[in-house]
């Protein structure tokens, strides 16, 4: 086994290796919890219910945007496009503001910060937080959907953001 093994007899090093093999489409979480905005990239975004619309995304139990989440009432999830592979890197790097320039975004009448982008994003009520292990499971209840410019989508497979769909 590589590294120390979790509770599981799993080591978190083999787990996210395995994962490394199973690509996963790349959002950028916003929220304004009323100290300004925050975001951060993941690959745990999901749809979980057509009626009524549900979706849901993970994050860490210690990442930095964590407190804002726990306390945001709203959240937007964009799906990033290729062309916004600069945005993903530049909202997974700590340490940084990273809705500094060149990021661009403006607030939504209801508050939210949006990203410029070329992808989709919607807009949700946070209905549900649920600690699971050491992430919290973030629940939406989907108010608002905007539909990107292009048909092809940005995903993280192998350590490697990549293209997939359309002419991609």
């Amino acid at each position: 086994m590589n590294g120390s093994s979790s509770s599981s007899g799993i080591a978190p090093t083999r787990f996210r290796e395995l994962f490394r093999h199973h690509a996963g489409g790349v959002v950028v979480v916003t929220v304004d919890a009323g100290s300004g905005p925050v975001g951060f990239t993941a690959t745990s975004f999901t749809s979980i219910s057509l009626d009524p619309p549900l979706a849901a995304f993970a994050i860490g139990a210690h990442a930095s945007a964590w407190p804002h989440v726990r306390t945001a009432p709203t959240a937007v999830v964009h799906l990033l496009a290729p062309q916004d592979g600069d945005l993903a890197t530049q909202f997974a790097t700590s340490g940084i503001d990273r809705f500094a320039p060149p990021t661009r975004w403006r607030r939504l009448p209801t508050g939210e910060p949006v990203l410029e982008h070329r992808g989709s994003w919607l807009h949700g009520r946070i209905v549900e937080r649920r600690p699971i292990g050491d992430h919290h499971l973030v629940v939406l209840a989907v108010e608002t959907v905007q539909l990107g410019s292009t048909d092809t989508a940005l995903v993280y497979h192998g350590g490697a953001y990549h293209a997939v769909g359309g002419n991609a």
